[in-house]
């Protein structure tokens, strides 16, 4: 797919627009003010391969923190602000690689401007978002509802607010939890702008059911070339949102590298545990950096077969399994020893790539 052009904008030690990756973005869900807990979570976050992490700054404390947390990471840190604008320039006083803003919330235009220029001081990025559900009266009445059009007319109008006081260094962020809107407003929003897009499906719900909108929603969106950054919103352990913002990722073609699990749906002649073994397999392939596919099958007679394509596979019997590579078998093995042999052969492998 051809990407959109959009500008380049550095976020710490990464860059996002102008063609660059797609980076990856979570949200820690601990009190900002524990240090402890927050650096945990985000080491945990950085393992599963997040590359810019937010923390929520709603006092002077988790403000003042973000200096401490930044000395304990090594990916960016972004401070997301609502309310109170001495909170963002604190937050940017102390370290803080991005600030995430709504201008509509912040207060009076002074209030705006005084983050523009501490901003633009350490040229620090600001994110201006704008959600559906912080749409502004007169919008919703002009187009009748809460609609794309005025999401996008909204986010607009708050670019022009801060680049008419004299900073652009500026990051785009518009979101709805309805997924067919959010849509349509990425496609009305990237006509009309060139500053780099974070996208996201906001409250998509639980990890089964945001998955979904997320999956369905992300997809048509980057299909269309849209999008710099992304985050994969869940009500759940903000781990999970890196590894689905992976999986859309790769599913895309706009990321490579890690171990792609694939496993068939079960059947009656399935005669092993297939649905814990497959999890087994993914979670223990999680630390390998290959670009490799990974078969788990169920069926001894069309597995090798139906999973050719894999680079390594399992297809399990009565009691035992087939270890197989591009579709030829390696072993047969009790079901207790396969995931061990699998992974003893992925790990063989690695070494043989290794110059």
């Amino acid at each position: 797919m051809e990407r959109k052009k959009t500008k380049e904008v550095r976020i710490g030690s990464q860059i996002i627009g102008g063609g660059n990756p797609i980076r990856i973005q979570s949200m820690t869900n601990t009190k900002t003010e524990d240090v402890a807990a927050t650096v945990s979570q985000i080491h945990r976050l950085e393992a599963a391969g997040c590359e810019i992490v937010r923390c929520t700054v709603p006092t002077m404390e988790a403000a003042a923190a973000l200096a401490e947390i930044k000395k304990q990471i090594t990916i960016p840190l972004v401070a997301d602000i609502h309310f109170d604008y001495r909170l963002a320039i604190a937050a940017i006083e102390n370290g803080a690689d991005k600030i995430r803003i709504n201008p509509g919330n912040i207060g009076s235009a002074e209030r705006v401007k005084a983050v523009a220029d501490a901003a633009k001081e350490r040229n620090i990025p600001i994110r201006i978002g704008v959600n559906s559900g912080s749409l502004e009266k007169e919008l919703i009445e002009k187009y009748h509802g809460v609609t794309a059009e005025g999401i996008v007319e909204s986010a607009l109008d708050k670019v022009r607010m801060v680049e008419d006081m004299g900073y652009d260094n500026l990051v785009v962020s518009i979101k709805s939890s309805d997924v067919l809107m959010c849509v349509r407003a990425h496609e009305l929003i990237a006509e009309k702008t060139d500053h780099p897009l974070h996208i996201g499906i906001t409250e998509a719900g639980t990890v089964t059911s945001g998955n979904i909108k997320s999956a369905i929603g992300l997809g048509l969106i980057l299909h269309q070339g849209i999008g710099d950054t992304i985050r994969v919103s869940l009500t759940g352990d903000p781990v999970e949102e890196v590894r689905s913002a992976k999986l859309i990722l790769k599913t895309l073609g706009l990321r490579r590298g890690g171990v792609e699990v694939v496993s068939c749906p079960t059947c009656g002649r399935t005669q092993i545990d297939l649905i814990s073994l497959a999890s087994q397999v993914e979670e223990m392939v999680a630390d390998i950096p290959l670009d490799l596919k990974v078969a788990v099958m169920g069926c001894v007679v069309n597995g090798p077969g139906e999973a050719r394509e894999a680079d390594f596979g399992i297809a399990g019997g009565c009691g035992e399994g087939l270890l197989f590579r591009k579709g030829e078998i390696i072993k047969k093995l009790p079901e207790r020893e396969l995931l061990g042999a699998l992974r003893r052969e992925l790990l063989l492998y690695q070494q043989e790539q290794t110059p």
